[in-house]
C-alpha cells in the first residue's frame, strides 16, 4: 500500500477502517475527502509546474506528500523558478525512499514494540508538519494564514471531521492571508530574487543573474 497508494496518514486512517469493517465504499470516500488537501497542493503548484510534460506530471502526482509539497514549493520560491530536479529529490529521495524502507522495518520488526504510544510516536506527523509549515513562513501574510487556517482547521474539524478541517483551514487561512496588506507584510526573506537564487540553487545549476542597464553616461536607470 506505501508503494501504490502512498498517501501517509490516509493509509493509517485506511488500515484503521478495514481493521473496523467498515464496507470498501466508505473506506474509499473518506480516505479521499482526507487527502482532498492534495487538491490545494496541486493547485499551488500547478504554475510552476505547467512546461513539464503531462506524463511526468502524473508521476509527481502519485508522489505528492505534505512533506514533498513543503520542500519543493519553498525551494521553487527562493530560487523563483521551476527546479524539477529538486522535486524529485524532495519526493523521492526524501519521502518515498524512507518511507518504504520504514513501512517494511516496520513489518518486520515492528511487532517486538510492546507499546508504541509509550515512545511518543503519534507526535511525530503534526511535529513534521509544524516543522514545515515554520519554514514557508517569510512575512506577515504567511503568519496570518498558518494561525487562521490552524484556528479554522481545528474549529471545523471539531463539528465536522478533520479531513473537512484540512481543506476548510487551507482555503480560508491563505484569503485571509491576502488581506494584509503588501506594504506592511515585512517579508525576511526575499524569495525568488538573485542573490536567493544564488543562495538556494542545486549543485551544478548555474544561475543567470539580471544585468541592469545604463545610460550613456553611465548611470543606473
Amino acid at each position: 500500500m506505501s508503494v501504490i497508494v502512498f498517501a501517509g496518514a490516509a493509509q493509517f486512517a485506511a488500515v484503521g477502517y478495514v481493521a473496523s469493517g467498515l464496507p470498501w465504499p466508505g473506506i474509499i470516500l473518506l480516505t479521499f475527502l482526507l487527502n482532498a488537501r492534495h487538491l490545494l497542493y496541486s493547485a499551488a503548484l500547478a504554475p510552476w509546474l505547467r512546461s513539464v510534460p503531462v506524463a511526468r506530471r502524473a508521476v509527481m502526482a502519485h508522489v505528492l506528500t505534505d512533506e514533498a509539497f513543503a520542500l519543493s514549493i519553498s525551494h521553487f520560491r527562493r530560487l523563483g523558478r521551476t527546479d524539477e530536479r529538486g522535486f524529485w529529490m524532495a519526493a523521492i529521495g526524501a519521502t518515498f525512499i524512507p518511507w518504504n524502507l520504514a513501512t517494511i522495518a516496520g513489518v518486520a520488526i515492528g511487532a517486538q514494540i510492546p507499546d508504541p504510544a509509550r515512545l511518543g510516536i503519534d507526535i511525530i506527523f503534526p511535529a513534521a508538519m509544524v516543522g514545515l509549515a515554520v519554514g514557508l513562513i517569510t512575512g506577515r501574510r504567511e503568519l496570518v494564514a498558518a494561525i487562521v487556517g490552524a484556528g479554522v482547521a481545528v474549529a471545523v474539524a471539531l463539528v465536522s471531521s478533520p479531513s473537512i478541517g484540512i481543506v476548510t483551514g487551507g482555503i480560508v487561512g491563505p484569503l485571509v492571508g491576502l488581506l494584509v496588506p503588501k506594504e506592511v507584510a515585512h517579508e525576511t526573506a526575499p524569495l525568488g530574487s538573485p542573490i536567493s537564487a544564488e543562495v538556494y540553487s542545486m549543485p551544478g545549476t548555474h544561475i543567470e543573474l539580471p544585468v541592469e542597464d545604463e545610460s550613456a553616461d553611465g548611470t543606473k536607470p
